[in-house]
């Protein structure tokens, strides 16, 4: 790590930036769970079928085009002339955390029920499943640099030196997405599911396998043969449990 130039208002965004996505996304786990918030994925605004898939296909579509873009590289370049590179990463965490907050304002539900789960045990064992893949999530986060990938270390100045430090701790060894793991079990993991929620699963999942390929593509470009031979040792989301022969230890962070 090294130590940079950086400042006082940009350390306060790069803080506000955090906890505002800390608490909206908090408040979209219980927002997929149905947990006791005003609005949820199953208690939002009403409207006929076809508009209502229509805006609630167009949110996520809204989210992830937001996502993919800021996140790229070129944008990161071109946002930089404007802006200290300091702000760029908080930036994007809080621009992401304003289309998170939007989508939930603006969702519409679709109540027509596609499955409901009736055994104690089985809604039982749905609730775990939920709350394990966020727990996989926020560990994940952890393991390659939590506070880098929400902002915190460049608004305190306190960023990589530009070197990509590759290595896969604990959840990397089994999957090369573990992030996206948690997230997939979490979103599927309903004891009922509407219509509703079933559209932002789908969707959502589209976006996140897509988002994986690029993603995938960016890493051989940056980190070559040896991202290659971790691709072919680690499956990306299903952890395989077989023996590895390679011995190199990689993993990225975003």
């Amino acid at each position: 790590m090294t130590k940079k130039e950086t400042s006082v208002l940009a350390i306060i965004f790069g803080f506000i930036s955090y906890l505002s996505f800390l608490i909206v996304f908090n408040y979209h786990i219980a927002f997929l769970g149905n947990f006791l918030v005003p609005v949820s994925v199953d208690a939002a605004r009403n409207g006929s079928l076809l508009s209502s898939l229509f805006i609630d296909i167009g949110l996520v579509a809204l989210f992830g085009i937001q996502h993919t873009i800021m996140a790229d590289p070129i944008f990161k370049r071109w946002i930089t002339r404007f802006i200290p590179q300091y702000y760029e990463r908080p930036l994007y965490v809080a621009v992401s955390t304003a289309a998170i907050a939007f989508l939930m304002w603006q969702w519409r539900s679709i109540d027509t029920v596609l499955w409901q789960v009736e055994a104690l045990w089985a809604i039982s064992l749905i609730w775990v499943l939920f709350a394990v893949g966020w727990g996989i999530l926020f560990l994940a986060t952890f393991l390659i640099d939590h506070w880098h990938l929400f902002g915190l270390k460049q608004a305190l100045g306190r960023d990589y030196d530009g070197v990509i430090r590759f290595v896969t701790p604990s959840l990397y060894k089994l999957v090369r997405h573990p992030m996206m793991t948690g997230i997939f079990i979490s979103i599927w993991a309903a004891p009922t599911m509407t219509v509703g929620h079933a559209v932002f699963a789908v969707s959502m999942t589209i976006y996140l396998l897509v988002g994986i390929r690029f993603e995938e593509r960016k890493l051989v470009q940056e980190l070559g043969y040896e991202y290659k031979i971790y691709q072919k040792n680690v499956p990306a989301l299903v952890p395989s449990f077989k023996k590895s022969n390679s011995e190199i230890n990689t993993v990225s962070a975003e």
